[in-house]
C-alpha cells in the first residue's frame, strides 16, 4: 500500500521559518520525482516545489529563494524548508507522487491531473 505521510506542520511568525517532512511506503521511492502543493480555503491547490529522483529541483515563483526542498533516499524522505515565511504561504501543505514512474518531473513539475498519491496534509499558519 501506497502512503506519504507529512509532518512538522504548526504556526510561525512572519518571517520565520518551519520544515515540512514527508515519509514514503509502499513503492520502489528512489524512482519517482516527487513534490510539494498547498492549498487555502477557496483557492485551487498549487505546486510549490518539486524534486527530481537525483535531488534537483524546481519551485514555483512565489517560494523561489524562501523555500528549499529536499529528498534522503536511504531514508524515504522528502522535506521542505519553509525560510522568511509570509502570511499568504498559510496553507495546507500536501506531499504528492505522480500517478507514472517518472524519475524527472516535468520541466516545471507535475500537475494536480498527475497526482496519483497524496498524502493527509499539514497546516502551516503564518501570523503577522
Amino acid at each position: 500500500q501506497i502512503r506519504l505521510m507529512e509532518s512538522g506542520g504548526g504556526s510561525v511568525q512572519s518571517g520565520g521559518f518551519l520544515t515540512l517532512s514527508c515519509a514514503a511506503s509502499g513503492f520502489a521511492y528512489n524512482d519517482h520525482c516527487m513534490g510539494w502543493f498547498r492549498q487555502t480555503p477557496g483557492k485551487w491547490r498549487e505546486g510549490v516545489a518539486f524534486v527530481n529522483a537525483d535531488g534537483t529541483s524546481t519551485y514555483a515563483d512565489s517560494v523561489k529563494g524562501r523555500f528549499t526542498i529536499s529528498r534522503d533516499n536511504d531514508n524515504r524522505t522528502m522535506s521542505l524548508r519553509l525560510n522568511n515565511v509570509k502570511t499568504e504561504d498559510t496553507a495546507i501543505y500536501y506531499c504528492a507522487r505522480p500517478t507514472s514512474s517518472l524519475r524527472r518531473c516535468r520541466g516545471s513539475g507535475f500537475p494536480v491531473s498527475d497526482v496519483g498519491f497524496w498524502g493527509q496534509g499539514a497546516q502551516v499558519t503564518v501570523s503577522s
